[in-house]
């Protein structure tokens, strides 16, 4: 499969609670809790993905060919990706689950707790009765 910004939007809005924002006119951000996890762009850039990671995977995936530190974010340990081939679709998929774990763990522990709880306020709810019950006359 192609990676493009369709398949980064399909697959950072599949995270629990994502949301998607377009900032500075050209950028695709994914968010949560408002706090950006990754980023790509609309239009041709210098690189076309940014995003968060571990102090470990920072250090690996900078020393590979296609991948740089992320432009203004790079104390904050973003790297950026100069082209669509820079890393397989599987492992980019797991270092962007990575990202946005590791936003989420920075989150308050009240906006965690309440964005748990929502999660199971999903779909998944019992269906509610229709029969009722006769009442008991006094």
């Amino acid at each position: 499969m192609y990676l493009d910004v369709d398949w980064v939007r399909d697959l950072c809005l599949s995270f629990p609670s994502a949301t998607e924002q377009v900032t500075w006119g050209i950028d695709l951000t994914f968010r949560i809790s408002g706090k950006i996890f990754a980023v790509t762009v609309l239009e041709p850039a210098k690189v076309w993905l940014s995003f968060k990671c571990s102090p470990e995977n920072f250090a690996d995936l900078t020393e590979r060919a296609g991948i740089i530190p992320a432009p203004y974010m790079v104390r904050a340990q973003w790297v950026a990706l100069e082209t669509k081939d820079a890393l397989p679709k599987e492992e980019l998929a797991g270092l962007l689950r990575e990202s946005y774990n590791l936003v989420f763990a920075k989150l308050s522990k009240k906006t965690r707790e309440a964005l748990v709880q929502a999660r199971g306020h999903g779909t998944r709810r019992k269906p509610v009765s229709r029969k009722l019950k006769p009442r008991k006359r006094s």
